[in-house]
């Protein structure tokens, strides 16, 4: 297990970082500083995380800051995707987990038994997912989800097929071969990359979401974010999906939102994250959402990912429970949600679910 190891006081961050976890991300990390740093809270402890890639660079931005402001404590995280993250919770072998994609039914039954008292679930990273492709000399181009879909399924395989080039007008489009590329883990960003072209696909994407990739279809297969971003690098004419702020200066693919196209962007994340409703009508501790992938509301980006943090209502050891609250009090405030976005370029979550966030974690204690 890759882990990124901290000292004493990262060892929260390192907590935080796990419930984020998601899909692959390549982000370099930043420094908010300044009004962007938590509050001491003179918490210690050792807490361990697992969880999305996708959240790196935001997670990298968390630790630094909660460990600027907290000493005595002592914390890892392995980045190693949604999927491993979320096991490794159910487990018991991690003290939170990161995920872009939220519990499944199966799953809140199975981590009853590590978590005796339920979970608490809270969105704390919001990012557009890229659709991003390497076609030398285009650096843009507007699609619709029904020919998104039938490009990552193989289906149209000429960059300068009549489909494309109808939406891309003034567009010199080569006769280059596409490469689909996808992910080869379990990952969120695959989830909620599968639920856009289901949803908005008009049929051309028949399989339901998962967060693995149909194994019916052809293309190059590549391991977290970073591997998807370096083999669409790498390979001319390849297309692919990633995390926004990993694709670098690869070519990225605006979205057709009713009559008008959208660039992937934070503004049009947070657009799109407003007009979710609550999975869990009513809970005041499990706030995972639907998103509306159909969504025509101007300047909204459908393809989003709302990644998640996920920690045990109570845990036995008061130190464990004190250093975990302490970090997602931070993750979920405003000053945590706006050190992200400056290092990562996520999209920070809204006031209001700021408060209902803050108000959930609140609730975490010691089962003793």
């Amino acid at each position: 297990m890759k882990a990124i190891r901290i000292g004493r006081a990262a060892a929260v961050l390192s907590v935080a970082a796990l419930a984020l976890s998601a899909c692959g991300s390549d982000n370099p990390s930043g420094n908010s500083g300044g009004d962007t740093a938590p509050k001491g809270s003179n918490v210690s402890g050792q807490i361990k995380g697992i969880g999305s890639s996708a959240q790196k660079a935001a997670m990298n931005e968390w630790m630094t800051q909660f460990q600027n402001a907290n000493s005595g404590a002592k914390a890892d995280y392995s980045p190693d995707g949604s999927g491993a993250g979320r096991k490794a919770f159910i487990a018991g072998g991690a003290q939170f987990a990161g995920t872009d994609s939220s519990f499944k039914d199966e799953e809140l039954s199975q981590v009853k038994k590590t978590c005796s008292s339920g979970i608490i679930e809270v969105p704390t990273y919001v990012s557009p997912i890229a659709v991003t492709f390497n076609l030398p000399g285009v650096k843009e181009l507007k699609l619709d989800a029904k020919t998104t879909a039938k490009i990552m399924r193989g289906e149209i395989a000429k960059w300068n097929d009549p489909e494309i080039k109808k939406q891309n007008s003034g567009v010199d489009l080569p006769d280059t071969a596409i490469t689909p590329v996808h992910r080869s883990d379990e990952s969120g960003t695959t989830d909620n990359f599968t639920d856009y072209l289901n949803k908005a696909g008009e049929g051309a994407w028949p399989e339901e979401k998962a967060q693995s990739w149909p194994s019916s279809l052809k293309g190059e297969s590549a391991k977290g974010t970073d591997g998807v971003v370096s083999t669409v690098k790498g390979t001319k004419g390849a297309v692919g999906y990633a995390d926004e702020s990993a694709v670098g200066d690869l070519g990225t693919v605006s979205l057709k939102v009713g009559s008008e196209y959208v660039k992937p962007s934070k503004e049009g994340a947070t657009k799109a994250l407003d007009a979710a409703k609550p999975k869990h009508e009513g809970s005041k501790t499990d706030l995972a959402l639907k998103l509306d992938r159909k969504t025509t509301e101007k300047g909204a980006y459908p393809a989003i990912l709302a990644s998640y943090q996920v920690f045990c209502s109570s845990y036995k050891d008061a130190k464990t429970a004190d250093t975990v609250k302490a970090w997602a009090k931070y993750v979920v405030s405003e000053e945590g949600q706006k050190a992200a976005s400056e290092a990562a370029g996520s999209a920070p979550i809204s006031s209001e679910l700021s408060k209902k966030a803050t108000e959930a974690v609140e609730g975490i204690k010691s089962g003793k």
